[in-house]
């Protein structure tokens, strides 16, 4: 695995083609069929000092905002986004945040022991290195600070429509590094593909307890879609996001 490829890669991806078009991976959504509204993970924010892992546009900022919370920090692999994101916050309502350019993986100058919650929307899966980055994030909390994450669900990313039946594409256990090429979009990720355990693991290994998980869909979400919509098929199926709740301990 080349780091710096990846890190590259994926960077230009953002810089080139942005986030804005992902709608369900921006808070109020955790992802597809998966939201705060129903969850209410965050309870209420007001007072508190936040840091988001890949802040992208600076939606799920700007939601934190407009719910009082005391400091908004973002920080981003691409600078184009941030700059989006600093001009949403601006002209939205007048929100400031210290966003910063760097992988998640690395340090950038954020401060230890600071924050109330530190979360991440769909961004966290792009780590070249989970154990590092969790352990980053426990050092950015307080003690009994709160992480939460979501991220594509591993069984979604083995799965595939064929014939009219889902079916395995690939195992479940393989976590190798793959040029992956979105079919909304052109353009191309590197991205790796891990097992819920890896990510329950590397959270107790940086000394989090998990509070709660959730990879079931929103039953009125499905309701709500289209009959043709196959990730909604998918999703009444079996879990396409899941996010988990853990406290720093």
């Amino acid at each position: 695995m080349d780091k710096q490829r990846i890190h590259e890669t994926n960077g230009i991806y953002w810089d080139t083609r942005g986030n804005e078009f992902l709608k369900a991976i921006v808070l109020p959504q955790y992802g597809a069929f998966v939201s705060e509204e129903k969850h209410q993970l965050f309870g209420d924010v007001t007072g508190l000092k936040m840091l988001e892992i890949g802040c992208g546009n600076g939606q799920s900022l700007q939601y934190h905002g407009e719910r009082q919370a005391a400091e908004l920090w973002g920080v981003d692999i691409s600078e184009k986004q941030l700059e989006k994101a600093a001009q949403r916050l601006a002209a939205g309502c007048g929100l400031e945040a210290v966003l910063l350019c760097s992988p998640m993986e690395e340090e950038c100058g954020i401060p230890a022991s600071y924050f109330d919650i530190v979360y991440s929307i769909y961004a966290i899966g792009w780590t070249t290195d989970l154990e590092g980055t969790f352990a980053r994030i426990a050092s950015y909390l307080r003690t009994d600070g709160v992480f939460i994450f979501s991220w594509s669900h591993p069984i979604h990313r083995c799965i595939v429509q064929d014939d009219g039946q889902y079916v395995f594409r690939k195992s479940y256990f393989d976590e190798k590094w793959h040029p992956v090429s979105p079919d909304y979009v052109q353009g191309e990720l590197i991205l790796a593909d891990r097992k819920l355990s890896d990510y329950i693991n590397a959270l107790a290994k940086a000394g989090f307890v998990i509070e709660q998980m959730i990879e079931e869909s929103d039953g009125d979400i499905l309701q709500m879609s289209d009959d043709s919509d196959d990730l909604a098929g998918r999703a009444a199926m079996f879990p396409v996001t899941f996010v988990l709740k853990a406290r720093k301990l």
